[in-house]
């Protein structure tokens, strides 16, 4: 058997969990699936023989691996993943899934998977307000999203249209 290794892939290091990472992702991403599964040809600091040692996936079209490296190295925020997301619908979606597969909720739209995987998930919406041309307007919906920990679409565009009362 023979395995093609994109030019340019993200690895991810797990302890011993890469298989079940690789499976959730590609369940709940689209444009994401579980590629080969490569097993440890003998035994190895974090593993043994036979043990699942580096998996191939993609992940919203970007190659990655994960590898099963041990408890040496933890993920943490200098690593996330931006999503941008179409509507509240998605963002709820994608948000709640990775809440409720054992992560933990953070602020402004990022949160970690039970693996310590970082995700900032982030409507198109909050991206456009904060660009708005009418600096006011940004500032209030960045201002609205420093309170938020999943991003209200909604709330960002309410912020974003309201008036401020002339002083």
């Amino acid at each position: 058997m023979t395995t093609s290794v994109s030019k340019n892939t993200i690895c991810l290091w797990y302890d011993g969990s890469a298989l079940d990472a690789a499976r959730f992702y590609a369940e709940t991403f689209p444009d994401s699936a579980l590629g080969t599964v490569q097993r440890a040809p003998g035994d190895y600091p974090a593993g043994q023989q036979g043990d699942v040692l580096v998996v191939e996936f993609t992940l919203m079209g970007i190659p990655c691996i994960g590898l099963n490296g041990g408890p040496g190295i933890k993920h943490n925020e200098a690593f996330s993943f931006q999503v941008a997301t179409d509507d509240q619908a998605e963002t709820d979606r994608l948000w709640n899934a990775i809440i409720s597969n054992g992560g933990q909720e953070s602020a402004c739209g990022w949160c970690k998977d039970r693996w310590g995987v970082s995700w900032q998930i982030t409507p198109r919406a909050l991206t456009a307000a904060i660009a708005d041309p009418d600096r006011a307007a940004a500032k209030r919906a960045f201002a609205a999203m420093m309170e938020m920990t999943k991003i209200d679409i909604a709330a960002i565009e309410a912020a974003r249209r309201a008036w401020s009362s002339p002083r």
